[in-house]
């Protein structure tokens, strides 16, 4: 059992009970059930739809007394259930202040109002005529409003402020209020309010799922905010209109969880959000800092007593880096070969050259920034014998892996090289005074220097460039050896992590016409990954495997998204990785794998900030001009 706040957690509920219009005992009892089972679910915030204690479509049931003293009456109810239980609820009601009515939300936690948020923006077209009852909320004079010999703050400026958790920043917004030029939740946000609840009574129309879903989603995501809706349910009045009850929320613009619509049945959905992942946007987004909220907005303390749970609802991605979706998964896919070799084709038309050279081992990287240069130069209308493709095999160079170089070479139909360095390094290691048998650092990156100096003295001869091969995965670890494949003209993998690399070389085999090319991609997918830099086995087998050494690409990869990208601590990486892996690694090595992540990471900067040129593909990069900076000499004793 834990607390979901030490992880920077809340759960939060979006609900759309059934419905009587006008019978307010009937509409109290359904979310009173609603948020018992919330509570049941170890939720802290439930939201309820727009004039939810009475029914949106009263329509002039609205100026009857006996309506607004009921639904007032009923929000102590309401009260004395927050008051037993650890739950905030936000209800919607029509609201009578000094003579004018007034569409609000009233937010209920720990047997008080805290507080009324009033509509501001009131939809007076085609279906709608809201202005007939209510005024909006600019309209208001009064800032508190007497209930019980209490003043209670009202108004469209209130932020709700949770004592018990001091991140939790609330703001309120009804309905209309998203649908307009400037949503009232663009200053809500400006003005702290980390999470922006939207009590809803839309109507459904053909296509207006999708415009609604479209808001939400980009909405949330101008305002780096969580962002809960909850719409009218089916049993509105259907005289004119319709409603479904749809649901949702959204973080960052990604939507979270969504109910079904059209149901007679209640609906409550659940999401657990992350408070931290919103403040880290919020903190490196520097024009989100430009704006100062328009409004002078008030807060609103209040109290939520949180519960332990047994485990997050939440959705952790084993690999942040691409879509789980397998559709949108091979839509990224495309759209990375389109950055990389739109940006590797920019290169090559300012230098005025035409050749592409690169060192291919028959290993993942290679063999995407090979399909890279292939689809450049289609781009620029030239031949794929304007790729010079070289093999060098060395003194752990595998039988497999040179095959597969070859084939692929070949069935790309791009220049073929094989250069053997065997003699040539071994004759360096001789000059150097390096015995020939100890198989140290020396040993193996001598090799790979070796492998640079041929491949950028075939590009002088020729007029080309060197196209780079290292992946981002092993920039972050600095699994590269310095002045060696540490270094090209220009390099298209640089922001490709391992994970997302074999992802898309299986696509582009899965969507090839040709067998031989599918076949030899997959076979090298299949392969374990290896520098090939010490002597095989007896059987020519491949005995010096990468992820042996450093541990699994799937957990550095992992660690390196969410310690770059969201800058959580390890306690929060560490618990994530535990629920994303927990099918895969046991807790032992996820752990060593991360302290092994955080002091290559650390210990390697000095590679990174003299990096080759590339191009970024995503949200996480390291390149030392645009997106990462750090000394190299930064001490990593904190983040072990």
């Amino acid at each position: 059992m834990f607390y979901l706040q030490e992880y920077g957690l809340i759960r939060i509920a979006v609900a759309s009970p059934q419905l009587r219009i006008a019978d307010v005992d009937f509409n109290l009892s359904e979310i009173l059930k609603l948020s018992q089972e919330a509570v049941e679910n170890q939720a802290s915030i439930v939201l309820f739809p727009e004039l939810s204690l009475t029914g949106y479509s009263c329509a002039d049931l609205f100026f009857q007394t006996q309506l607004l003293d009921k639904s007032l009456d009923t929000l102590q109810s309401i009260a004395d259930f927050t008051r037993n239980s650890p739950i905030a609820l936000i209800v919607g009601l029509p609201l009578l202040i000094e003579n004018k009515l007034y569409n609000a939300a009233a937010f209920v936690s720990n047997g008080e109002i805290a507080g009324f948020s009033i509509k501001t923006y009131l939809p007076n077209y085609n279906e709608f005529y809201e202005k007939r009852w209510f005024a909006g909320g600019d309209d208001l004079k009064s800032e508190y409003i007497l209930i019980d010999e209490k003043q209670i703050p009202v108004g469209n400026d209130l932020i709700y402020s949770c004592l018990d958790y001091p991140e939790l920043k609330i703001g309120i917004e009804i309905c209309e209020d998203l649908w307009a030029v400037k949503p009232i939740s663009s200053d809500l946000a400006l003005a702290g309010a980390n999470l922006i609840l939207n009590p809803s009574a839309g109507n459904e129309l053909i296509a207006k799922k999708k415009y609604r879903t479209s808001l939400i989603l980009n909405q949330s995501a101008r305002t780096n905010s969580i962002y809960a809706y909850s719409n009218a349910s089916a049993w509105e009045s259907s005289t004119d209109l319709v409603y479904a009850g749809h649901c949702l929320v959204a973080e960052n613009g990604v939507i979270l969880t969504e109910t079904e619509r059209f149901s007679f049945q209640s609906q409550i959905s659940y999401a657990d959000c992350d408070l931290q992942k919103i403040q880290n946007e919020r903190l490196k987004n520097s024009t989100f800092e430009a704006k100062r909220a328009a409004i002078h907005f008030r807060l609103c303390n209040f109290r939520v007593e949180f519960k332990q749970v047994e485990k997050t609802i939440r959705t952790i991605n084993p690999k942040p880096f691409e879509p789980e979706n397998q559709e949108m998964k091979y839509e990224v896919c495309r759209e990375i070969l389109n950055l990389q070799s739109t940006a590797l084709a920019r290169r090559l038309l300012h230098t005025g050259l035409k050749n592409l050279v690169i060192g291919i081992s028959g290993g993942l990287d290679s063999t995407l920034a090979l399909i890279v240069c292939i689809d450049t130069i289609q781009k620029l209308n030239l031949s794929n014998e304007n790729i010079i493709a070289v093999s060098m095999p060395g003194f752990g160079t595998s039988r497999r892996t040179k095959n597969n170089a070859k084939l692929l070479a070949e069935t790309l139909g791009v220049a073929y090289r094989e250069i053997s360095i065997v003699e040539s390094t071994t004759q360096h290691l001789k000059d150097i005074g390096h015995n020939s048998v100890d198989t140290n650092i020396t040993y193996e990156n001598a090799q790979a220097r070796r492998r640079t100096h041929i491949l950028m003295d075939i590009a002088n001869e020729i007029g080309g460039i060197v196209v780079g091969t290292g992946d981002l995965s092993e920039i972050a670890l600095g699994w590269n050896t310095y002045n060696a494949d540490h270094i090209s003209m220009y390099n298209v993998n640089s922001s490709v992590p391992k994970t997302l690399v074999k992802t898309i070389i299986e696509w582009y085999a899965n969507q090839t016409q040709s067998l031989e090319i599918r076949q030899v991609l997959h076979d090298i997918i299949n392969t374990p990954i290896s520098p090939e830099l010490l002597p095989n086995g007896a059987g020519n087998e491949i005995t010096q495997e990468t992820e042996g050494i450093i541990g699994p690409y799937l957990l550095h990869d992992f660690f390196l998204y969410h310690f770059i990208r969201n800058n959580f601590t390890p306690k929060k990486i560490l618990f994530l990785a535990k629920i994303a892996f927990k099918d895969m690694f046991d807790e032992e090595t996820i752990i060593k794998t991360f302290q092994i992540f955080i002091k290559r990471f650390f210990h390697n900067q000095f590679k990174r900030s003299c990096f080759t040129d590339g191009v970024k593909i995503g949200s996480v990069s390291l390149s030392p001009r645009g997106d990462w900076r750090m000394a190299s000499d930064v001490v990593s004793n904190i983040w072990k």
